[in-house]
């Protein structure tokens, strides 16, 4: 399917005949899209350090400037927007009134690689995927941690731990709205694995979810999974392709659920912002 091919859904989740509209391409490349309760999203320029907001009213404004070359954004259950800020490679909480808050500054004394992207567990436990890719604006260039890992930071710690250390390259992650399950892109392998989430947030028994690597990720409120790369990838729980969604970039980073009703998909794709109606919903 071409991206000027009709894209309506036949299983139900795209409204009727709607396609992805373009909202602007103003954009040097956009990352880690994340709705707050009201259904504003927020995402990241991330090459110009720019944290910016879409409004439930359509307009578009900058939310941050200087904001730590963030990549990957979650909002926690107290309305903070948790950022992967890869600049000094940091864990941020973001205040709705834009003062940050430190999280995560290193692993057992070292570096992380560069937090890329973040879940938070409905317990405010939180997710993170830390692959190597090497920025130009960093003085180091090599990494200080063996591997590339995914980490759980405890609710009210500083010190994350490990919990996996089996990937290639670990980038897109998101989790059941239950915190029974998590689900983790690895890119370095274009695979995409599923976790059980133990009581202390260790994951356990992995399963091969599908066998498609991923940038950015989401869910909705049937349980499907929505990958990212070459435009917007849609599995059924059971791991069944049940839709794409052509994106015309070359791109297609990150995707999440916004709008008054948190049925609207809004997708970041290169240089692109774009909003595609739903008959599903996000969950968080």
């Amino acid at each position: 399917m071409t991206a000027s091919e009709n894209t309506t859904s036949t299983t139900g989740i795209i409204a009727g005949q709607a396609k992805p509209e373009l909202i602007s391409k103003q954009f040097a490349f956009t990352e880690g899209p994340a709705a707050d309760k009201q259904g504003n999203v927020f995402f990241t320029d991330q090459p110009n350090n720019k944290i910016w907001k879409y409004g439930t009213d359509g307009k578009l404004s900058v939310f941050m400037d200087d904001a730590g070359r963030a990549n990957g954004l979650y909002f926690d259950k107290e309305g903070d927007l948790i950022a992967c800020a890869d600049e000094k490679n940091q864990l941020w909480a973001i205040s709705p009134e834009g003062e940050v808050t430190v999280l995560v500054e290193n692993y057992e004394g070292h570096l992380l690689n560069g937090p890329n992207d973040v879940w938070v567990a409905p317990n405010g436990g939180m997710y993170l995927t830390d692959p190597y890719y090497q920025r130009d604006y960093w003085e180091r260039t090599k990494p200080e941690i063996e591997g590339e890992n995914v980490y759980f930071l405890p609710k009210g710690v500083t010190e994350p731990v490990l919990v996996a250390d089996d990937l290639v390259q670990p980038n897109g992650i998101v989790g059941t709205p239950d915190g029974k399950y998590l689900y983790i892109a690895d890119i370095g392998d274009n695979k995409t694995y599923k976790y059980e989430i133990a009581a202390d947030g260790s994951l356990k028994n992995r399963q091969l979810f599908v066998a498609q690597g991923s940038d950015g990720m989401t869910i909705d409120n049937r349980g499907n999974v929505y990958l990212t790369g070459k435009g917007v990838t849609v599995y059924n729980p059971a791991g069944e392709k049940i839709e794409h969604i052509p994106i015309p970039a070359e791109w297609t980073g990150n995707v999440t659920f916004a709008g008054e009703n948190h049925d609207m998909l809004f997708i970041t794709a290169s240089e692109g912002i774009y909003t595609l109606p739903m008959q599903v919903k996000g969950v968080q």
